[in-house]
Parts: structure tokens; sequence; C-alpha cells
């Protein structure tokens, strides 16, 4: 999950709309 990431890293990721509303979804790490 988003604890892994360091805030200096860069991500991208698409938000979709889930069960519990917005989510974040295909999150990966920009290098």
């Amino acid at each position: 999950g988003f604890k892994s990431l360091q805030e200096n890293q860069r991500v991208s990721f698409e938000v979709t709309t889930g069960p519990k509303g917005k989510q974040a979804s295909n999150i990966q790490v920009v290098s």
C-alpha cells in the first residue's frame, strides 16, 4: 500500500470510482 512509498517518489495512478467512492488504481512508481 501507500506505506511502502517514499515521499520523494513520483507515482502515477488512475482514479476510479469504487463501491466506497473514489479510489486509486494502477499505482506505479515513476522513476
